[in-house]
């Protein structure tokens, strides 16, 4: 089994599509207002949103992308006016991260996790 995509809900397509452009995802599936699906610049994974006409209460919806060169991608997308709530941070689980919201509210967070992705020290 092999993760192919995530959805996250958005108010407004016309304008969570152009933000997730600047993020540096390519469009492959327009379907306006209603749906739009990315592909992921690396690997095979593709990422995608969809319209709703309330969003989630609670905490949310959190969502990883892996940058292998996080500090100077979160340093580009800074100067397109990307609006960071934490920059490249070194985290406890031995992640780099940095944090941001979409225009929804949903979160996510730009990372680099290398070998401890998925074999950190505690690895079961």
């Amino acid at each position: 089994m092999n993760l192919n995509q995530v959805t996250v809900p958005s108010l407004d397509l016309t304008k969570a599509v152009p933000f997730y452009l600047k993020l540096g995802l390519k469009l492959i599936v327009e379907s306006l207002p209603d749906y739009a699906r990315f592909e992921c610049p690396d690997g095979h994974s593709t990422f995608s949103i969809h319209r709703v006409d309330s969003l989630p209460k609670g905490a949310g919806i959190y969502v990883y992308f892996e940058c292998i060169n996080l500090d100077e991608h979160v340093n580009e997308l800074i100067k397109k006016g990307i609006v960071f709530e934490q920059t490249p941070t070194n985290q406890k689980w031995l992640w780099r991260e940095a944090r941001l919201k979409d225009l929804d509210g949903n979160q996510l967070i730009l990372f680099y996790g290398g070998e401890n992705r998925l074999n950190p020290p505690w690895k079961i």
